[in-house]
């Protein structure tokens, strides 16, 4: 009996850290691949030309590949995550990619946090802007994801990762990295 216990106790600790593990995975957040991006919403932008206004970034992309973020925080993987973005938007300026992160959290402190790591970080093609907590209308950027990166070009989403509180990291910021390819045209 004793050896059943114990089995049975082993089997559920498996089965939770499993899930755990799997969580992430699972987790979804904003627009889907195939989808079409819900369309314009106008956040407060921190930085880039439209800086101190609202400001459609949807709109001011158009049809080119984009690497839109939604972020709760502005943690150390996040702002890894930001300057990476935006030096793979830089590299690729030819094909007119666009990104920018929405901070679904409008508390004065982290405005002031996030223009200090794009002066810091040298952070320049990739726009900063912050929006309610809820996310824009029709996104569906849910509640537990601290990140989702949505990539997609004319306007259909290519790749879409979500990531729960303190999931990102180095491997989940290559991922993203790695799926900016899905977003370039293709080449001949």
């Amino acid at each position: 009996m004793k050896k059943f216990s114990i089995a049975a106790a082993s089997f559920v600790g498996l089965a939770l850290v499993l899930s755990v593990a799997l969580a992430g995975e699972n987790l979804k957040s904003g627009p889907q691949v195939g989808d079409e991006v819900p369309g314009p919403f106008h956040p407060l932008n921190l930085t880039g030309k439209s800086a101190g206004e609202k400001h459609c970034l949807y709109c001011e992309n158009g049809n080119n590949p984009v690497a839109m973020i939604f972020a709760r925080e502005l943690s150390e993987p996040v702002a890894n995550l930001i300057k990476k973005i935006d030096a793979a938007t830089d590299e690729h300026s030819d094909a007119k990619m666009g990104s920018f992160v929405v901070f679904l959290n409008d508390s004065e402190d982290l405005q002031k946090k996030a223009k200090e790591v794009a002066d810091k970080e040298k952070v320049e093609k990739c726009v900063l802007s912050v929006d309610n907590p809820a996310g824009p209308k029709g996104y569906k950027v849910s509640k537990d994801a601290e990140v989702t990166v949505v990539l997609y070009t004319a306007h259909t989403v290519k790749a879409n990762h979500a990531f729960g509180k303190g999931e990102l990291d180095d491997k989940g910021i290559e991922k993203v990295l790695a799926d900016v390819s899905k977003i370039l045209p293709k080449s001949n």
